[in-house]
């Protein structure tokens, strides 16, 4: 897959149809761009395990997606898992049913917040990072000189990330689940007078397998959708640095507007 384009235009559009057309046309384009480099990078999933060149690459993409942002991730998803506790046990309070906060917290975070909270860490660390790193590469010919060497920038570049992204974003989501709840019972403790092993035994006896497959399922979307936006607006950035801050800002755009769309239509899809 050749990873070398040049824009569709040249020539500003000269009236407002034209333009919308224009828009929608350049979506598409892109569109249609993504899904050839997502299938192609799929493609080279086993190359990038069974090639020793390519293993050390995954290896160190697993290592930036994963280690690296656990930080970030820790503080956010407890953050996240005590502001639920707290709101929601203040409204549990007034109708004395606080024993039921922990299967709150967990109902929220292992659905909906923790792979959700855990993607937007990902697209602004980690999706943010590939598109720069990849744009910076295309404006300097760095990735035309792996084509004239006859190497595969998706199988090179592309598939590595987007590999380690799909890896990582389930075990981060379920991290980030975990350090949720402890964060809610660190408030229904302190704050809210819940006793810790009550808080435990709600959330634990609330919580069902599909719960835990939808949201582990929910990950492994979001990581396959921030690897292939980021590694498509890296390739397709141009005209230099403004270029690269471009892509680093749609790919971010982008990620977060479909970590929204995807989460609805997986909850819509398992919870009918």
């Amino acid at each position: 897959m050749t990873v070398i384009r040049e824009p569709m235009w040249d020539d500003a559009p000269r009236s407002r149809i034209a333009s919308v057309v224009r828009c929608l046309l350049t979506s598409l384009s892109s569109l249609g761009w993504s899904a050839r480099i997502l299938i192609s990078s799929v493609a080279a999933f086993p190359s990038v395990v069974v090639r020793r060149t390519s293993r050390t690459e995954l290896m160190h993409q697993l290592y930036v997606t994963g280690i690296r942002t656990l930080p970030v991730i820790a503080v956010v998803s407890l953050f996240i898992g005590m502001i639920l506790a707290l709101q929601v046990g203040l409204e549990l309070i007034r109708f004395n049913q606080e024993s039921f906060l922990g299967s709150a917290v967990m109902i929220s975070l292992i659905r909906e917040m923790a792979p959700f909270s855990c993607a937007l860490c990902l697209a602004a660390c980690v999706g943010s990072s590939i598109a720069a790193e990849l744009g910076t590469m295309k404006v300097n010919d760095e990735i035309a000189a792996l084509e004239i060497m006859s190497i595969s920038p998706v199988r090179f570049l592309s598939a590595p990330r987007i590999l380690a992204l799909v890896l990582m974003a389930p075990l981060l989501g379920f991290f980030c689940c975990i350090t949720g709840v402890m964060g809610g019972g660190l408030v229904g403790v302190t704050q809210l007078g819940v006793d810790f092993e009550q808080y435990m035994a709600s959330a634990m006896g609330i919580v069902d397998l599909k719960d835990l497959y939808v949201g582990l399922l929910k990950a492994l979307i979001f990581g396959l959708v921030i690897g292939t936006v980021s590694v498509a607006q890296g390739f397709g950035a141009t005209h230099g640095a403004t270029g690269v801050g471009k892509a680093t800002q749609r790919s971010v755009i982008i990620n977060f507007l479909l970590i929204l769309m995807f989460g609805y239509m997986v909850t819509r899809l398992c919870y009918r």
